[in-house]
């Protein structure tokens, strides 16, 4: 199969929903003519024209309150959140708005809105431009919330949120942009949303591993397996829905888990997901739930600092190795 970058898997999603689909735009600022702040978008305004490829004021409020407006009105907006720093500042038009319409008109208001959102460090962006801001819209009901972490996986969940009914948040890791893999080229390849990945099988633990934090739970499982640990990897994909049951299976078939994200660790994805295994798969578990996850302080701009506060590969090992009996790090 070919390989191609995470960015590239977006923008084929893009173009090939555009295609099949009239009614399919992007709107954000600078996602035309500059193509993204990050690339994304790059030649599709040249491909489908400004009244499908909207270049917008700096204003999110106006971004995704516009593209609420345009999905209740029969079209399916695409929307770009440059920074998901910035998503608060929507905070309204996403919570109150959005998320509601559906339940508030008794399902006569469908909101087929993407919201594509950058999310995590990019390396020395500071406190404002490296939050990975997932869990703090995992609380409202209404929204769906993909966080993938391949290019496959780009490019399937992205067609599937352009083609539901429901506001969809989605999330994509800055640094992964330039990550490769290898892609369907159907036009047709979908995923669908609540059907986790099992990234790699194991026996002796499992780690949870979400958006960025996949490759180095991978990273981590090949060190681990040198030491006679084999470490099952789950990448959950999408947050909401969560597919609970893959985890459950997965918690009582080792017995032993690791939840890994950069988010912060207080109140962070890993804290839901926790607390659903201790509800309802302690039974199964022979240790404590253990969370790996940025430091709850804000992202530094110092690099030394911020690569102390973000979560790593060795925090992995520590996390895993005090489960299978080791000092706590």
């Amino acid at each position: 199969m070919r390989e191609i970058t995470f960015a590239e898997a977006i923008r084929e999603a893009l173009r090939e929903e555009m295609h099949r689909d009239a009614s399919v735009f992007i709107m954000g600022e600078d996602v035309g003519v500059f193509g993204g702040v990050f690339g994304v978008t790059a030649g599709l305004y040249e491909e489908f024209g400004p009244d499908r490829v909207r270049d917008t004021p700096i204003s999110e409020s106006a971004i995704v309150g516009g593209g609420l407006g345009a999905a209740m009105m029969g079209m399916r907006p695409v929307v770009e959140i440059m920074f998901g720093d910035f998503l608060m500042c929507a905070g309204d038009q996403i919570v109150n708005q959005a998320a509601k319409a559906r339940y508030m008109s008794g399902g006569k208001a469908k909101v087929p809105l993407t919201i594509r959102v950058t999310t995590g460090a990019p390396g020395s962006a500071a406190a404002q431009h490296s939050q990975s801001p997932e869990s703090w819209f995992m609380n409202v009901p209404g929204l769906k919330i993909a966080v993938p972490a391949t290019p496959a996986d780009a490019k399937g969940l992205l067609k599937t949120a352009i083609r539901g009914e429901d506001p969809v948040l989605f999330f994509e890791h800055k640094m992964l942009y330039a990550v490769r893999g290898p892609v369907p080229e159907d036009p047709d390849f979908t995923i669908p949303f609540g059907a986790a990945n099992l990234a790699r099988a194991g026996r002796d633990l499992t780690i949870i591993a979400i958006g960025g934090m996949l490759a180095k739970a991978l990273e981590a499982a090949d060190a681990l397996s040198q030491e006679g640990i084999e470490a099952e990897v789950i990448d959950p994909r999408t947050l909401v829905p969560l597919d609970k049951d893959a985890l459950i299976r997965s918690a009582a078939k080792t017995g032993r888990v690791v939840i890994a994200h950069e988010a912060h660790k207080r109140a962070g994805p890993g804290a839901e997901i926790a607390a659903l295994l201790a509800e309802e798969a302690v039974e199964y578990l022979d240790g404590p739930i253990m969370r790996v996850a940025a430091k709850n302080v804000p992202i530094p701009y110092s690099p030394v600092l911020e690569e102390e506060v973000l979560p790593g590969v060795d925090d992995i090992l520590a996390a895993a190795r005090f489960l299978m009996g080791g000092a706590k790090a």
